[in-house]
């Protein structure tokens, strides 16, 4: 399965927590994680994931390889912005959001427009969205699809 995390390019110390230990438990269930291949969540989420043992992927707003966080196995170079974050989306078999503004709402409403499964841990508060209180219970959730 892949599993995208998205969330903010900058956050917290908690929200890094977070976002680390879901990447560190997605790894360790064995699926692929990916993300928007930056900072913040994203860095916190790969860095979990390489040292839970699993594979990243980075889809890239900009031009150059050179962005992606150092935790990033696979950047892939999209030179579009904001848009990437429907290749995210379509990529992902579901969702899992760890804070986040406005770039996370846009993958949020992508992915409950075309039905995919939404989980969330301290983000946006909006019909759809599986709100939960911890990674376990988003990694319970993850594993219902």
């Amino acid at each position: 399965m892949i599993v995208a995390v998205i969330g903010g390019n900058y956050c917290s110390k908690e929200m890094a927590g977070i976002a680390y230990e879901v990447g560190k438990r997605i790894a360790e269930r064995k699926h692929i994680l990916i993300c928007g291949g930056l900072g913040g969540v994203m860095e916190a989420a790969c860095r979990g994931a390489k040292d839970g043992g699993g594979l990243t992927i980075g889809i890239l707003p900009g031009k150059e390889k050179i962005e992606a966080n150092p935790f990033v196995d696979i950047p892939i170079v999209t030179a579009m912005s904001h848009a990437r974050n429907a290749i995210i989306v379509r990529t992902a078999d579901v969702l899992i959001a760890v804070d986040g503004k406005y770039g996370t709402l846009s993958e949020i409403g992508l992915a409950l427009a075309i039905d995919k499964k939404v989980v969330g841990i301290n983000t946006w508060d909006i019909e759809g969205i599986i709100s939960v209180r911890s990674v376990d219970e988003a990694m319970r959730e993850i594993e219902r699809i």
